[in-house]
């Protein structure tokens, strides 16, 4: 068989042949036309002009120019929800064979979020890539990198529709789909995985764990440690590698791990390799690449076309709702340091879809991204923009001063005293005096953020806070059918989730 040989052309060689180098703008010009391309006899790219934009000089330009954006209920109502019926070529060729729903941490009502079979595979090439990358780490255990899998994710058995498709957790079609390779590691196996009551699931882990040799750990931080706590706790060990020893890597996303951390460490026997992904219903759209990577790289040569719409005034409302026609740039006209909401157009049908994160670049050459909160999960009554991010980096700070475990909490504000005040329920079992971690957190918020120090000395009069055992936020989660793996605790609760809570916590107090 021939060798191939790589040969490296030089970056103006490559130019004046106008070869595609390692460009982020020439890969995502080549992602948009190959989606273009695929979709252009659907409906969806007959009503928008598929093939005018593939003619276009500017292709990315003209694409901005004639289709919308899109939020869940806008792209659901026109288009999703005829795919459920069995309409093939909607929005994207084919008919959807499976859905992943998602309620998110506001909405009451599940989200059916189309997967196709190319967005798995895109998805399987992107969980390879993640594994190759981790031979780059200087401190990494080979041997642990050979053993079991623990994935934490929600039931796998799936619900069957009418017109022949199944939906469920995002965890379970992954599960279902899984290469036949991939079987020797995965735990906690078929049987397990199925189980749809959390609290069943989480005691059979608890009582085969003893069986198996983990090298990995793969889920929700939250959900992850209590299942170690449990573990530690079943079989009285004073650390979780005394019965993992190999245990080297916890992979994780969709919420920042700092509140997390702290509650971790105390729960090892010995250093670990913390490996961030960016994974969403909607697709897999970055991880964690290299050791000391200050974010996660975008994945942009892998049937995902990003846009960027600055998190401003101009673009979202009080609520953060995004206006009709906000300002929205591709990957060569970002900024670094500053927050972006995030747009997709995937290989699953999604088309200028608003995902409902932002993102803020802190490597920009690397096109590395951190989460830095929710579009609707901010708080600004009175212009202090509080967002998820300083509110995480907030609860590490006074969990490290004070050495304790703050692994959830939620913020909330309201009218107080002719002005304004936010109430932050903290879930630690450890013992802390209310008032002092108040007065922290409000000081490291007031560092961290100047339009907050501003308003805390004007019209956001005060800061409560009340702590809470973290039982209550679970109690909390599973009455709203949210107990689970697949599922994030809201950071800022507004609207009827936050008049739920507050029924809650009051029927507890009796």
């Amino acid at each position: 068989m021939a060798r191939i040989i790589d040969i490296k052309i030089p970056k103006a060689i490559a130019h004046a042949l106008r070869l595609p180098e390692n460009d982020p703008r020439r890969q995502q010009l080549k992602v948009l036309k190959k989606l273009l391309k695929k979709a252009r006899f659907t409906e969806f790219g007959q009503e928008y002009r598929f093939d005018d934009i593939l003619l276009s000089r500017h292709p990315g330009k003209k694409f901005q120019e004639l289709v919308p954006v899109h939020d869940y209920n806008k792209i659901y109502d026109k288009w999703w929800h005829r795919t459920l019926d069995g309409v093939p070529d909607v929005a994207w060729p084919g008919k959807i064979k499976y859905y992943a729903l998602s309620s998110g941490t506001s909405e009451s009502a599940s989200k059916y979020i189309p997967i196709t079979n190319e967005l798995l595979r895109s998805n399987t090439v992107n969980y390879i890539r993640q594994l190759i990358s981790l031979f780059s780490y200087e401190h990494v255990s080979r041997n642990a990198m050979t053993k079991g899998f623990l994935m934490l994710g929600g039931a796998t058995d799936l619900k069957k529709g009418e017109a022949g498709w199944y939906a469920g957790d995002l965890s379970g079609i992954l599960a279902k789909k899984r290469p036949f390779w991939f079987q020797t590691f995965y735990k906690p196996g078929g049987r397990i995985a199925a189980i749809q009551d959390w609290n069943q699931k989480l005691n059979e882990i608890v009582e085969h764990a003893k069986e198996w040799d983990i090298g990995y750990i793969v889920g929700v931080p939250a959900w992850c440690q209590m299942c170690m706590e449990m573990v530690i706790e079943h079989y009285k060990l004073k650390n979780i590698h005394e019965i993992w020893p190999n245990f080297s890597f916890f992979v994780h996303g969709g919420v920042s791990f700092e509140p997390y951390k702290k509650g971790f460490e105390k729960l090892l026997g010995k250093p670990i390799i913390y490996i961030e992904n960016y994974l969403s219903s909607e697709g897999f759209i970055g991880y964690k690449h290299r050791e000391n990577a200050k974010g996660m790289q975008l994945i942009l040569n892998n049937n995902i076309f990003f846009e960027f719409v600055p998190f401003d005034d101009k673009n979202f409302d009080t609520e953060g709702r995004m206006i009709d026609n906000p300002a929205a740039l591709m990957i060569h006209e970002v900024e670094e340091g500053r927050d972006y909401a995030l747009l997709m157009s995937t290989n699953a049908g999604a088309w200028r879809y608003l995902l409902g994160d932002t993102i803020r670049f802190v490597d920009l050459e690397r096109c590395e991204v951190v989460i830095t909160g929710r579009t609707k999960h901010f708080l600004s009554l009175v212009g202090e923009h509080l967002s998820v991010d300083n509110m995480n980096k907030a609860i590490q700070l006074v969990s490290e001063e004070l050495n304790i475990s703050i692994p959830e909490f939620t913020v909330v504000g309201f009218p107080y005293q002719n002005f304004f005040a936010h109430k932050w329920y903290v879930a630690c079992d450890d013992s802390v005096e209310e008032k002092d971690l108040a007065q922290r957190i409000d000081h490291h918020l007031r560092i961290l953020n100047d339009d907050y120090a501003t308003e805390r000395d004007s019209a956001l009069k005060a800061v409560f806070l009340e702590v809470l055992p973290e039982e209550k936020f679970l109690q909390f989660m599973e009455l709203k059918g949210k107990l689970g793996s697949q599922h994030k605790f809201p950071r800022v609760l507004k609207g009827k989730m936050l008049e739920d809570w507050n029924r809650f916590i009051e029927t507890a107090r009796v």
